[in-house]
């Protein structure tokens, strides 16, 4: 039971207001961790319930000690004291939304951060003060550089999903924000894997850490069921609107390769009468918080999403996850299928795979250790004869908008590839390389 963690009545309340009666084996480990002002390496995958496994702590120990004051040229205020760094705008929006219902009973500020949106609005919660910083790692570093945010108060970083941060190319923006952070503090990192990177970034960033390594209580590999159906490349459309009315699914999480194809999938489905919205790096910070909103309220039936704009998606009890197409990475497909069967709850992934994906298929069975069932759906019977074709992917010219007139070039799709799409956080100038589209997101 949570009461036997160590946590204060304010953060009982909280938890017991949010319905949660008993921890998850992260929790259970994490917290007296935390608790005991150490630094952490946490191994914890999707839907182990880690987020409360640092935020509870956090919370606590910060709520122990009264706020500092610092002053300044613009007036006294209240220093950031725990920094959370999260590779995702969706993920860091989350996870700072479960501070505040943590936090509920507690006399602490909190507020998320990251590129898409104004600077103003984030100007004004800094200078009203925060305990408690959720960022992404180049705005965060877009506010230090105009002297916004003083980061060297920080008592508490928590990197979350550190391998996800260093596949999308953050390590250079990460090395910059701890030269900011004072010598003295307290270090939690959480990663689902413990790449050789990942083993370096611990070893440069953490002091003695306490180890604890949790998989879900059944893998998202056993919780969920996972099917593929084989069909031809020109008919995965029709089957995905023929599966979604036959079976009458009314809550779908699609996933698509490329940004474009979200948008053009999202379009077909709509003219097939049904609700759609795409999700992905070139849509405003608005508009990916209102597809959001309307796919978890019911209003629409599917998103469409690419790898990094999911990253961070939770919702609830999400009953069907589609791969439209398959990921080149296998590791991506492990966590697209974690977007269902969460904490207990029952969960579908199906997969709409061409020949042209067959090789991809391999590889992600070699690493889920098992065979996916095939089931050919009659009247989508695939093409025995079809060969398969080099699978690519449209970028454009300017950074993947038709705003500035720029041409389309297809390029080969490598079997492992680099960090792509929305691949730094929006609006760092300090992220270099990063394709046009993300900098007009700023």
């Amino acid at each position: 039971m949570f009461d036997s963690l160590g946590l204060s009545d304010a953060l009982l309340r909280a938890v017991k207001d949010q319905g949660y009666e008993k921890p998850t084996p992260i929790q259970m480990q994490a917290i007296p961790a935390v608790l005991a002002g150490g630094d952490l390496l946490a191994g914890a995958q999707t839907g182990t319930g880690k987020t409360a496994g640092f935020v509870l702590p956090l919370l606590q120990r910060l709520s122990s000690q009264a706020a500092p004051f610092v002053s300044g040229a613009r007036g006294s205020r209240k220093p950031v004291r725990a920094l959370i760094i999260a590779p995702t705008r969706e993920l860091a929006a989350q996870v700072e939304e479960s501070v505040r219902l943590y936090g509920k009973h507690l006399k602490l500020a909190s507020m998320a951060m990251f590129g898409g949106v104004g600077f103003g609005p984030q100007m004004g919660q800094l200078r009203r003060g925060v305990d408690v910083l959720v960022a992404t790692p180049g705005r965060l570093l877009d506010h230090h550089g105009q002297g916004n945010v003083d980061l060297s108060r920080v008592e508490i970083l928590v990197l979350d999903e550190a391998d996800r941060m260093l596949d999308m190319g953050f390590l250079p923006d990460i090395k910059r924000v701890l030269a900011l952070l004072p010598r003295k503090r307290q270090n939690l990192l959480f990663s689902a894997t413990f790449s050789d990177e990942i083993k370096a970034l611990a070893d440069r960033l953490l002091d003695r850490p306490r180890l604890i390594e949790v998989t879900p209580r059944n893998s998202t590999v056993d919780a969920v069921r996972q099917t593929v159906h084989p069909v031809d490349r020109d008919r995965k459309r029709a089957l995905l609107s023929w599966l979604i009315g036959h079976n009458r699914w009314e809550q779908v999480l699609v996933f698509t390769r490329t940004k474009h194809g979200a948008d053009k999938l999202a379009e077909q489905l709509e003219r097939d009468g049904i609700g759609a919205v795409a999700i992905h790096g070139n849509k405003s910070q608005g508009a990916r918080t209102r597809a959001l909103a309307d796919f978890k309220d019911g209003d629409v039936t599917v998103l469409v999403a690419t790898d990094i704009a999911a990253r961070g998606i939770d919702i609830d009890e999400l009953p069907h996850v589609v791969n439209y197409d398959l990921p080149n990475v296998p590791h991506d497909y492990v966590h697209r299928i974690g977007r269902t069967g969460r904490a207990g709850a029952s969960g579908e992934a199906i997969s709409l795979v061409c020949v042209d994906e067959h090789a991809f298929l391999r590889d992600i069975e070699r690493l889920i250790k098992r065979p996916i069932p095939r089931v050919v759906v009659t009247g989508f019977e695939p093409d025995p004869n079809a060969r398969a074709q080099p699978i690519v992917q449209r970028e454009r010219r300017g950074g993947g908008s038709n705003a500035r007139g720029g041409k389309s070039k297809a390029v080969s799709l490598p079997r492992r590839r680099e960090p792509s799409g929305f691949a730094r956080d929006a609006g760092s100038p300090h992220s270099r390389g990063r394709r046009s589209e993300v900098r007009r997101g700023r």
